[in-house]
């Protein structure tokens, strides 16, 4: 049948993660962005929910218990270098408890909270797509 994203569009979801105006980003170790820092986020599985599959995958990758999310906006990268195509819902949540640590460190390498003015580089295409739907007001 194929892999979602290589033989046909894979179908995602990020989960853009804010505390104290800041976003919680983490550095990509596998494609696609491999180097990377992104949103955490995933692939849907089938039959799965796009809004409990955001929270799923954050509390997977980062530990932290997410409380209410939100709708962002959507994204979608098609990337050359990497030979994948995803179209990934975003989703925003405000209210997390708990603090942040690498859990899956075959998979991501570093993480951080970051204002507006100090994002690292490079950002994944879905960070960038999904800071482009974020207010002045809740991301300084």
């Amino acid at each position: 049948m194929g892999k979602p994203g290589i033989h046909f569009p894979g179908l995602g979801v990020g989960l853009v993660i804010l505390r104290d105006g800041k976003i919680l980003l983490y550095k990509r170790i596998r494609v696609p962005e491999a180097g990377h820092w992104s949103i955490v986020g995933g692939k849907v599985d089938h039959m799965e929910p796009i809004a409990e599959a955001a929270r799923r995958e954050a509390e997977e990758e980062t530990g932290l218990t997410i409380g209410r999310t939100e709708l962002l906006g959507h994204a979608e990268v098609i990337s050359g270098a990497d030979a994948q195509h995803w179209v990934s819902f975003l989703y925003i949540a405000r209210e997390v408890s708990g603090d942040p640590r690498l859990t899956e460190p075959e998979k991501l390498s570093d993480f951080g909270w970051f204002t507006r003015s100090e994002l690292p580089a490079p950002l994944s295409d879905f960070a960038k797509a999904a800071i482009g739907y974020l207010d002045n007001e809740n991301f300084r």
